[in-house]
This record gives C-alpha cells, sequence and structure tokens, in this order.
C-alpha cells in the first residue's frame, strides 16, 4: 500500500485516463510485482525421471491436485507420467489416487499393503527408471495440522526420492491459516513453488498475495475447479487482474480455444448470421458453456462481471445448466427445430419427461425467443460485422443495449477498469459482449 501511494502521490495524469484510472494502474503493477511477474514453469526437463513431490495438509485437494498435474503433464507436455500414494494414514487415500488416475488415464503405482512411505517411494523410482517414465509424482500424506511426524516423514521421502519439485498445495480459501501452513512447511522443507487450489471461489486470489510473501517461492499452478482438468499455470497478471475485479479475457480466451470446436462454431455462425437459431443451436451453446466451467467460472473472467458471478455461484448455475439440457433432451428433433410447435400438451410432456415443471418449460422458451429475437435484431444492424462500433460506445452494457433494447443489462456490468492504460488488462469496455438473452440467462 505505501509503495503504491508513493507512485501514485504528485504524479502527473495522463489526458487519456481519470486520476481513479491511473491509480488502479498504479496498484495493478504493484501487486504483479508481488506475485511474480512472470510465470514460473514446471521443472521436468531434466534427465529422467523427473521427481515432483506434493506435500500439505489434508484437505486441500493435494491427492486431486497430484491427477490434474499428472494429466496435463501426460496431456500437454507429452510426458509419461507415474503417480504413486505414500499416504498410508488415511483410509482408501491409495485407492483414491489409483481411481482418479484411472480417470485421468494415467499410470498409478501398484499398492502394497503395509509398506511404508520411503520404500514406497524407493520402488517408484525403480518402477519409473525400469519402465521409462518421464515424470514420478509423489502424494505424500497430509495431516490435520502441521506436526513433527509429518515433517520426518517428508524429510525422509524426500532424501530418498531427490526431487526436482517439490509443490505445496494450499487450499486458497484458508485465509489467515493458508499463511501459517506456508510457514510451517516452507521452514520445514525447501519447497520450489506452491499451488493454490479453489482459485475459481470467492477469494479472486487475495491468498496468493500471502503465498508468496511467507515463502519466497512462486506460485506455479492455481486449480480452478472440480474436473481433472481444472488446472492452470499461475499467470501473475492475470491473478492481479481478478483481485481488482477487472477479469482475466486471456485465460477465458485459452480455455474458449481448448473446449469450443470450431467447425460446430462456423456452422452456428453462418446461421447467426441469417439471423437464425433454434433449439438446437441453444444447446450447442449450453454444452459449450458446460464444457468451460459453467456460467459462474465464465462471469468470473470477464471484467466487471464479480457480481453477476456471485448471484450465479448461489444459483448453483450448473444445476440450472443440468435443467435445461434435461429439458431439451426431451424435446423431439423437430421440437428443437421448430419451438413454434410446442403446445401445451408438449410443454406437460417435456416438463414430465426432464423432471421440471410447464413454467422451467415457458421460462426456457422466452428465454431462446429472446434470443432469436437479438439474431434477427443483429442481422437488420448489418451483421457480426457491426458489433466493433457497438463495444467502443459504453462496451458491453452498449452493445447488449442495442442488441436487446435499454435496460437489458444488469447496473454495473462493464464497470471501472483501466480505461486503456498500457500494460492494463481490461477497461471501461469489456473486449467482447456476452451471448444475446446471457444477462436474463444469469438471474434465472
Amino acid at each position: 500500500v505505501d509503495k503504491a501511494t508513493e507512485q501514485a502521490v504528485g504524479q502527473e495524469v495522463l489526458r487519456s485516463v481519470t486520476p481513479g484510472q491511473q491509480v488502479v494502474k498504479i496498484v495493478h503493477d504493484a501487486l504483479v510485482e508481488m506475485l511474480g511477474a512472470e510465470s514460473s514453469e514446471l521443472n521436468v526437463n531434466v534427465a529422467p525421471p523427473a521427481v515432483v513431490m506434493m506435500v500439505g495438509l489434508q484437505g486441500s485437494g493435494k491427492t486431486t491436485t497430484t491427477a490434474k498435474l499428472a494429466k496435463r503433464l501426460s496431456e500437454k507436455e507429452r510426458k509419461r507420467v507415474l503417480m504413486a500414494s505414500l499416504d498410508v494414514a488415511r483410509p482408501a487415500a491409495q485407492e483414491q489416487l489409483a481411481v482418479l488416475g484411472r480417470q485421468a488415464s494415467v499410470d498409478t503405482l501398484p499398492i502394497v499393503p503395509g509398506q511404508p512411505p520411503v520404500e514406497i517411494a524407493a520402488r517408484a523410482l525403480q518402477s519409473a527408471r525400469l519402465q521409462g517414465y518421464d515424470v514420478v509424482l509423489l502424494d505424500t500424506a497430509g495431516r490435520l495440522h502441521v506436526d513433527d511426524a509429518l515433517m520426518a516423514e517428508m524429510k525422509a521421502v524426500a532424501t530418498t526420492s531427490k526431487p526436482t519439485e517439490t509443490l505445496l498445495v494450499v487450499d486458497s480459501l484458508t485465509g489467515q491459516d493458508a499463511v501459517n501452513v506456508a510457514k510451517g512447511f516452507a521452514g520445514e522443507v525447501e519447497l520450489s513453488g506452491v499451488i493454490l487450489t479453489r482459485m475459481d471461489g470467492d477469494a479472486r486470489g487475495g491468498a496468493a498475495l500471502s503465498m508468496r510473501a511467507v515463502t519466497g517461492k512462486p506460485i506455479k499452478f492455481a486449480g480452478t475447479g472440480e474436473g481433472l482438468d481444472a488446472i492452470e499455470p499461475f499467470h501473475p497478471q492475470r491473478v492481479a487482474g481478478r483481485i481488482l475485479g477487472m477479469g482475466d479475457v486471456v485465460s477465458l480466451v485459452e480455455r474458449a480455444a481448448e473446449t469450443i470446436q470450431m467447425d460446430e462454431a462456423e456452422k452456428l455462425a453462418a446461421k447467426m448470421a441469417k439471423g437464425k437459431f433454434d433449439l438446437d443451436d441453444l444447446r450447442m451453446q449450453l454444452d459449450q458453456m458446460k464444457r468451460m466451467g459453467g456460467l459462474g467460472a465464465l462471469a468470473g473472467m470477464l471484467p466487471g462481471l464479480k457480481g453477476m458471478k456471485g448471484a450465479m455461484d448461489k444459483a448453483q448455475d450448473g444445476k440450472a445448466l443440468v435443467h435445461l439440457e434435461a429439458m431439451l433432451s426431451s424435446m423431439t428433433a423437430t421440437e428443437r427445430a421448430k419451438p413454434a410447435v410446442i403446445n401445451a400438451k408438449r410443454k406437460i410432456r417435456i416438463a414430465k419427461g426432464s423432471g421440471t415443471t410447464v413454467q422451467e418449460v415457458n421460462k426456457l422458451l422466452k428465454m431462446h425467443q429472446e434470443m432469436e429475437g437479438a439474431m434477427k435484431r443483429l442481422k437488420k444492424m448489418g451483421g457480426l460485422g457491426k458489433l466493433a462500433a457497438l463495444f467502443g460506445k459504453g462496451g458491453l452494457e452498449g452493445a447488449m443495449g442495442g442488441l436487446m433494447g435499454p435496460g437489458a443489462v444488469p447496473p454495473g456490468i462493464g464497470g471501472p477498469g483501466g480505461g486503456g492504460l498500457p500494460g492494463l488488462p481490461g477497461g471501461g469496455a469489456a473486449p467482447f459482449g456476452m451471448p444475446p438473452g446471457f444477462d436474463k440467462f444469469g438471474k434465472r
């Protein structure tokens, strides 16, 4: 705070921005510097096998994070990965890692009942050398709190395995406790980095500041959900943007590139350009949203949509998406292609088939009508090419207002940002608009 104040006081304000926006830029830069300025890569490009030891308390998501990291290394870096559970204290901990390994299509070390952690680690290294694995992930035992027995066990495992990376897994929602955990581990074990779990929660990344300051080690990854794909490299600039409520559009675009099927997207864009949008198209969009983490995850990455993210989380948007999918699946192909044929009798059948009510079916049809109407208005305005002009006039609010009429966007969306400051993500305007009808969909 003192550093940001020192930089801000007496500084001349650029013509193109307000004093408030320039202060946001200064705070943003200070946060990026605190978080480490640059992303830190995982050091696994060594003479195989590279050993990565995962440490942390029980309940921090260590075992799941081990499987996520293994899947990422296997799929994105083309490494042969072997996982081994050293947790002999927690019931079924080794079986849990084996199940996660099958789900992630990653090999796990066969379980030998009664074998102590140090011997399991030695067996894992021997198997990796004999079978040609590139990386060995060791999931060590957790405790409810840091104690001497835990530290002694970890030191013994580290002496045997000589890890190239020792990663501390910490729950970002535990607040000050996370700092105490980091202090305890950093004082006893030679950490090489930190992984923060549940970064998709309301904390937004404040714990990241504490982790970096206390351990002096880089934050390498962040867990962003429950799925085995929900882990991403930690980018200080993006997290600084999330902390300041600016969103993280870069991560959103990356996630979209990984999940959206381009051929389907091109077909949909061609239909939308003609002003056509049926329930099959809506179903495809919902499926893509689901693959990208749901509405809450998308809202959390867009500037000014933090308030909507909280509302969606409370409304259990995952459950809402399931209901919408169930209703769409209960319709015939004809009904999805021509929603106008859905009369009262058909609505009752759809509601019964999907476990919902007729009122919910009506809401779905109304939402589709609004989206279809927006497509037709877009066509009259000259197609998708006109959107760029809209974004220059009030950002998301201006764009949605132009498509859906005044008052369509909830107040506060497209809120404060960097105002076009160099090096600062976001701004007064969102970089692109939400799908037509998205705001009303979020409210429901």
